[in-house]
């Protein structure tokens, strides 16, 4: 993406103007005739989302209609990313802010499996603050890679494609990676094991580990889901349910992405990523309804559904990371369609046993124009995970909370005693924006990666 985002050196460049309705008749009496009576012709008014481009002396200037040209958002410059020619552009009032980062995912294309995909050439952004280019390249990179990863077909994203995925990130931070599979999978983390075993021996289920860092920095501890593909289990989906289940493994993508944020920026703290890496198939050795699961904590769990199987791998993970003592446990999971019945794709569900830590989160979404929902960890519901011959049951029956019962699961694997922030995410776009096309996309990273650069930067 560096090609899409330079510092301006006063180049030969396009300028474009961004306007808003408000302020649109006042910028139009400043302009040439011709130039007002072509905006006319076009009908442009200065609604957010629209563009015309008129001439201008011997070239041409684009006009951008955005919501507010005094605040320019993260996606206001999006749709003229999309449109404009292969060239080089230069706001009018100076450097875009936020709007840099939407300019370059709007020029994002997912096109590994095309075989004639579409020519386009760069449209490249010039600024005249160069010291925020690498920021933003990094995290424009970070989103185009939880998008990658959530569109790639289960078929080429296995538990061996994620490991993959994290060998590389170790490899160029010279971080430490950890893989457990096979028996001492099944000896340690017996519930990872149960849910991944049915899968194809490509596929085996594991455990993905990276620690980076200096030890005195505090330590912080990344979960996310990585069921790369689930068909239910022997509770199996319909197909319906099924089509979209190669980004069940969003939360694994986010998680990686935000290591990836963590490492290159250097940020000052102990990562430690974890990734609990299965496939949810069924064969004679899947786990079944009804089965007692012990966990690595010593919990046990009885399997109502063994299409609540994210929370299973989840349990045992969180439990690895609180034995090292962090500082703060995130983890991020697709996790509920209750999350999403309730709040839309938009907006991952996010409970917290941290007030102070849920409000900061919530204002980092907030500035990053990435937002978050805080739903309760209502400790009148856990009575629904009782059951009658285990610690746990893994999907209580009724469909009531069912994101909130699902975090309260979580709960019990994370000590009291440790801030702890679980989104619940959708990690998918169900129909296009400008600068965010359908598919995989990166909803919460933004949030939790500005709630540690102000936890940790200083």
């Amino acid at each position: 993406m560096k090609a899409l985002f330079e510092a301006d050196r006063v180049q030969a460049a396009i300028t474009i103007h961004a306007v808003d309705k408000a302020g649109f008749e006042d910028w139009q009496d400043t302009q040439l005739a011709i130039v007002r009576t072509l905006l006319s012709a076009q009908r442009f008014s200065g609604s957010p989302d629209t563009l015309a481009i008129v001439p201008s002396g011997d070239g041409w200037i684009a006009v951008a209609g955005v919501k507010d040209v005094s605040n320019l958002s993260t996606w206001c410059l999006a749709k003229a990313a999309e449109s404009l020619p292969e060239n080089s552009y230069r706001l009018a009032t100076g450097a875009p802010g936020p709007a840099a980062l939407g300019w370059l995912l709007a020029q994002y294309r997912f096109d590994r499996y095309q075989r004639d995909g579409l020519p386009t050439g760069p449209r490249t952004l010039l600024t005249p603050d160069p010291a925020r280019i690498e920021t933003v390249l990094r995290e424009a990179e970070a989103v185009a890679l939880v998008r990658d990863l959530v569109n790639t077909p289960a078929s080429d994203m296995g538990p061996p494609e994620l490991e993959a995925e994290a060998a590389r990130l170790a490899k160029s931070g010279d971080a430490v990676l950890t893989v457990t599979r096979g028996e001492a999978l099944a000896t340690g983390y017996p519930m990872i094991d149960a849910v991944g075993r049915a899968a194809a021996r490509n596929n085996a289920p594991r455990l993905i580990e990276i620690e980076w860092g200096n030890p005195a920095h505090p330590r912080v501890a990344i979960v996310g889901k990585g069921v790369t593909f689930d068909s239910g289990g022997l509770d199996i989906k319909p197909s319906s349910g099924m089509r979209n289940m190669k980004k069940d493994m969003g939360g694994a993508a986010h998680a990686l992405a935000l290591a990836q944020l963590i490492i290159q920026s250097r940020l000052p703290m102990r990562l430690h990523l974890l990734i609990p890496a299965v496939e949810n198939a069924i064969a004679g050795n899947a786990f079944r309804p009804g089965d007692i699961l012990t966990s690595r904590n010593g919990l046990t769990v009885e399997i109502a559904n063994t299409d609540a199987e994210g929370r299973l791998v989840l349990a045992d993970a969180l439990t690895r990371a609180a034995e090292l003592e962090p500082v703060l446990i995130i983890d991020f999971a697709t996790l509920t369609g209750a999350a999403r019945v309730a709040l839309g794709p938009d907006l991952p569900a996010m409970f917290s046993n941290d007030d102070e830590l849920a409000n900061a989160a919530l204002k980092a979404g907030l500035e990053q124009g990435d937002p978050l929902w805080r739903l309760p960890l209502h400790a009148g519901y856990a009575e629904m995970l009782k059951s009658d011959v285990a610690d746990l049951n893994n999907a209580p029956e009724g469909g009531f909370a069912g994101a909130v019962t699902a975090a309260l699961f979580l709960q019990a694997f994370v000590p009291p005693t440790t801030p702890w922030l679980h989104l619940d995410t959708f990690a998918w776009r169900p129909s296009s924006r400008p600068g965010q096309p359908k598919g995989g996309e990166a909803i919460g990273l933004r949030a939790v990666w500005q709630l540690l650069c102000d936890r940790f930067a200083r």
